[in-house]
C-alpha cells in the first residue's frame, strides 16, 4: 500500500526552530499536510479533534513531555494505532527503551537530515 503524502502529519516541539526545520524536511520529501503544537498537551488537543496519519514528536518539552504524550495517545483508543515518531537530542538507551515500551513506532536522535528522516519514514509507515 502506497504512503498518502496527502496526510496529516502533527510535528510536535517547544523549539519553534526545530519545528520550521522538521516541517521544511517533510516538505521535501512530499508531505505537505503538516501542522504544528508547541508542547504535548496542545498536541493531545490537536490529535483527539484531528486525524492524523503520522505524529512526530520531540521528547523533552514542558509542560507535558514527549514521552507523557506517547503514552496518552497510546491509551486513547481514538489515538493509538497512530504511527509515532520520537525526536530527541539525546541517545540514552534508557530512553529508547521506554520510548519502546510505552508504543513508540521509531525514534530520530538529532540532528537528522531529510534521508535520515525518510528512512525512518519508511520504517514505520512503509514505502514513497
Amino acid at each position: 500500500m502506497a504512503v498518502d503524502l496527502g496526510m496529516s502529519v502533527l510535528i510536535v516541539d517547544d523549539y519553534k526552530t526545530m519545528l520550521r526545520i522538521v516541517r521544511n524536511l517533510l516538505k521535501q520529501l512530499g508531505f505537505n499536510n503538516v501542522e504544528e503544537a508547541t508542547d504535548g498537551a496542545m498536541a493531545l488537543e490537536k490529535a483527539r479533534g484531528n486525524k492524523y496519519g503520522l505524529i512526530i514528536s520531540d521528547w523533552n518539552m514542558e509542560p507535558m513531555t514527549g514521552y507523557e504524550f506517547l503514552k496518552e495517545v497510546r491509551a486513547d483508543n481514538q489515538l493509538k494505532d497512530t504511527p509515532f515518531i520520537m525526536v530527541t537530542a539525546e541517545s540514552k538507551t534508557d530512553n529508547v527503551i521506554a520510548a519502546k515500551k510505552a508504543g513508540v513506532n521509531n525514534y530520530i536522535v538529532k540532528p537528522f537530515n531529510a534521508a535520515t528522516l525518510k528512512t525512518k519514514l519508511v520504517a514505520v509507515l512503509g514505502d514513497f
